[in-house]
């Protein structure tokens, strides 16, 4: 689909970490190994494009000329499944702040329910990377990026897994300023089920499942 926010990784070590992922037979803590190190790939090249200002550093033989990072950056996970990809990105970002957002999908409407929103009233920040692992329906991401709009927040830029073609359109629809950077973009979402045994709707297909439950070993 031709989303011009849209950045999907073709990088050999994305695309090796993304199959552990997907493979049902993958245990919790190799989920969560593999979903840390997505994180920090996907998060460098999220900020490839990050200003730059000239600083310089004494060495053990003289005086180097080199660079450091100006703005001002948040890490705004979508709990819980965001969690997952917090500590790997924060290594890359030391000084970041990690603010919360909590969200989840009624299975009945696939409308989001934000339950919990701790973010400071007076954020002086340039930058927030929103941080969760599934782009599905997209309606938690749009509830993300609404409400630190609603914060002043300047630049913002979503770092997921895996996303839906509708997801993408959602996000892409309401917040075109918005990047939106993706291990993968799968096919479609499941449809409302017609049998007991059939998969919930709204969830990715091929996917990986419910990457929460996955993490936390609670599926």
């Amino acid at each position: 689909m031709a989303v011009a926010s849209l950045h999907v990784s073709t990088h050999p070590l994305v695309l090796q970490r993304l199959c552990i992922l997907r493979d049902v037979a993958t245990p919790p803590p190799l989920f969560r190994a593999a979903v840390a190190d997505l994180a920090m790939l996907l998060a460098i090249e999220a900020t490839a494009d990050l200003p730059l200002t000239e600083t310089s550093v004494t060495t053990p033989m003289g005086i180097a000329r080199g660079s450091a990072l100006v703005q001002r950056i948040a890490l705004v996970p979508i709990l819980r499944a965001g969690l997952g990809m917090v500590e790997s990105t924060l290594r890359l970002l030391p000084n970041a702040q990690v603010w919360h957002l909590g969200a989840y999908r009624d299975h009945a409407s696939l409308q989001p329910v934000m339950y919990y929103n701790h973010l400071p009233q007076h954020p002086e920040l340039d930058l927030c990377l929103v941080l969760d692992p599934m782009l599905a329906t997209g309606g938690s991401a749009v509830a993300a990026v609404d409400a630190l709009r609603s914060h002043g927040i300047p630049q913002i830029k979503f770092i997921g897994l895996i996303g839906a073609p509708e997801g993408v359109h959602t996000l892409a629809t309401a917040h075109p300023d918005v990047p939106i950077h993706l291990a993968a973009l799968d096919e479609h979402l499941t449809p409302p089920p017609l049998l007991a045994d059939d998969p919930p709707e709204g969830y990715i297909v091929p996917g990986l499942g419910d990457a929460g439950d996955r993490q936390f070993g609670t599926g």
